[in-house]
């Protein structure tokens, strides 16, 4: 997708830089797929070309928060699905934009998916605006320039989407108590009402039976439920399973 084609077309001898009087964006790109990060990285990163400086990348969750604090970006460009939680799980454990005023972080979703769970989750997990990856070169550096200066950045078509969900009664509902969990919690939770054992979701997920526990105590936690039992009449509730 692509943004306001007016805006782009008086861009496209030179983005970033050379249309901004020389200033920088610092960049941190965040996908599990390092050929695309090379593709991204070759279309933008050219910074005298684009005006965008690209400071560091990321598989997943983890390694997205220790790159984001380690280089305080301006903008992030991050994909909606990560192993670890998801970019959703990135939005709201990075480090708070107070940390360092001078340099706001800015995050921007990014992905191939306009599903309504996914662009409203990022939205409302702090997003500054949400693409597809048939977004072009100049197009993508024009947008990580206006989310710098603090501009909401979609496509037309998901710009309207996003007013319609918000604005329509059957957009996704605020769960409260869903909220509280992150991404991986989430998945565990799925897999426990659907009565797998420990083992086998530690073997779904490629994390260890411990990890698993640990996730399930934080759940029964989160939602003040006492065991397995309530939480699978939890999930269920809310069509869950």
């Amino acid at each position: 997708m692509s943004s306001d084609g007016a805006q782009h077309g008086a861009q496209q001898d030179g983005a970033g830089s050379g249309t901004d009087g020389g200033r920088t964006v610092r960049v941190v790109l965040v996908d599990d797929h390092r050929m695309f990060r090379t593709g991204v990285q070759a279309e933008i990163g050219e910074t005298g070309r684009t005006g965008v400086e690209v400071v560091g990348e990321a598989a997943d969750v983890d390694q997205a928060l220790t790159v984001i604090a380690a280089t305080r970006p301006e903008v992030v460009l991050l994909d909606v699905h990560l192993p670890g939680g998801g970019g959703v799980e990135v939005l709201r454990r990075r480090p708070p934009r107070e940390a360092d005023p001078a340099r706001p972080r800015r995050g921007r979703g990014r992905a191939v998916s306009d599903a309504a769970e996914d662009v409203i989750g990022v939205i409302r997990g702090g997003a500054r605006g949400y693409v597809t990856k048939t977004i072009t070169g100049t197009d993508l550096v024009d947008a990580i320039f206006r989310v710098s200066d603090g501009d909401a950045v979609f496509s037309p078509r998901l710009a309207g989407f996003v007013l319609d969900a918000f604005a329509s009664t059957d957009a996704p509902p605020v769960d409260e108590d869903m909220d509280r969990l992150t991404q991986r919690e989430r998945e565990v939770l799925r897999l426990i009402a659907r009565g797998y054992a420990y083992k086998e979701i530690a073997k779904q997920l490629f994390i260890s039976v411990k990890t698993v526990e640990s996730h399930v105590s934080a759940v029964l936690r989160k939602l003040q439920l006492s065991n397995r039992h309530e939480l699978t009449r939890w999930a269920t509730a809310r069509r869950l399973v």
